[in-house]
């Protein structure tokens, strides 16, 4: 089973910086995918980010690339979106998500979503 905790969410300015963390509290398996996925109003999920949990590959979503950084702390159980120079095109829900074997960019191919975060940036 898994369980996802997230924090970190908040209202920032515009070129802020905000660290998402996501913790499976269960921790049941010993290889997995986790990651974030992002929800504007009225839109579709958008991949932000993943890591493979024992090879600490990773991929981002373009829109993200070079300003979103994911990474884990395996001790913890916790996966992280350390996130810069913010806009407000960054405003959201972001959700963490978990899966056994999937390393895609398909929402749909997630089994486990935590509760979402909302990430708010003021121009």
């Amino acid at each position: 089973q898994v369980k996802l905790v997230e924090s970190g969410g908040g209202l920032v300015q515009a070129g802020a910086s905000l660290r998402l963390s996501c913790t499976d509290s269960m921790a049941s398996f010993s290889d997995y995918t986790m990651g974030w996925f992002r929800q504007r109003p009225g839109q579709e999920r958008e991949f932000v980010a993943n890591i493979r949990w024992s090879s600490d590959w990773k991929q981002y979503g373009s829109s993200v690339k070079g300003r979103f950084t994911i990474s884990r702390d395996a001790a913890k159980n916790t996966v992280y979106l350390q996130m810069n120079a913010l806009t407000p095109d960054d405003t959201a829900v972001y959700y963490c998500v978990h899966d056994r074997t999937y390393v895609g960019r398909i929402a749909d191919q997630y089994i486990y979503w935590g509760q979402g975060t909302q990430v708010t940036v003021s121009s």
